[in-house]
């Protein structure tokens, strides 16, 4: 009851898609087969070999502590103590997007934590990318002790909307995630289904961050254009197959 009255809350009309793919590694195959624009209309934002075209939040180059290993762009936090800290960081796209359809593969580690930010503002006023930008919820659901709190589990647009239901595969599984951001119409996907779908920009936009632990940040949830953010929670978390298509 719970979960119900929060979505009724958020005023939302949740829509379900296909089943989630049966094979654990999220392979290119059921990246095409959840998605509709034409390959060649993908813009690829990982080349699996460098950094190009992404940067530490704030400015300069991407810390240390992300590494590039077999096509993976991912976080050695066994290398650095804690959140933030020593040569990690937030990074963020050097292109800011509109309306857009953001795909990434995701895994992450026992008891881990991390996100994918964006409509992200970056700039001197703002000191991390989710003091702006809404974010869709990278975790352990099994061991990370965030998912005893009703929206921050696996596929929630964090904080403010509860996963129409759990579609997140085992830790260390590859999960593929999809941000669709088209004039207000946001849907959250996992894994091949709809799990959240909501508008920005709206009263009802403004009334759920109002009642969110972002209501006393004023640019949360504010900005049409922005980058996308890959977090630094501490964890170890790997990433690849990231791509874009612009509407």
């Amino acid at each position: 009851m719970q979960r119900i009255k929060y979505l009724l809350v958020a005023g939302l009309a949740m829509a379900w898609g296909c089943s989630s793919p049966s094979n654990d590694t999220a392979s290119e195959e059921t990246m095409t087969e959840t998605n509709t624009p034409a390959e060649s209309e993908w813009i690829s934002l990982f080349d699996g070999e460098t950094f190009t075209g992404w940067h530490k939040y704030g400015g300069g180059e991407v810390g240390k502590a992300w590494k590039i290993e077999n096509g993976e762009l991912f976080l050695d936090a066994a290398n650095k103590d804690g959140w933030q800290t020593g040569d990690g960081g937030d990074i963020v796209t050097d292109q800011e997007f509109e309306n857009f359809h953001f795909q990434t593969e995701w895994k992450i580690a026992p008891n881990g934590n991390s996100g994918i930010i964006f409509l992200v503002n970056e700039s001197e006023e703002y000191d991390y990318p989710w003091q702006t930008g809404p974010e869709m919820q990278v975790l352990d659901n099994d061991g990370h002790p965030d998912a005893k709190i009703i929206s921050h589990r696996a596929g929630d647009l964090y904080d403010l909307i509860v996963s129409s239901e759990e579609t997140v595969k085992p830790v260390g599984e590859w999960n593929l995630a999809e941000i669709i951001a088209n004039n207000g119409e946001l849907t959250l996907r996992l894994n091949g289904v709809d799990v959240v779908k909501t508008t920005m920009w709206t009263p009802e936009w403004e009334a759920m961050i109002a009642d969110s632990k972002f209501k006393d940040m004023p640019g949360f949830g504010k900005y049409k254009k922005g980058r996308i953010a890959l977090q630094d929670h501490g964890d170890i978390v790997h990433f690849r197959n990231i791509r874009i298509k612009e509407l």
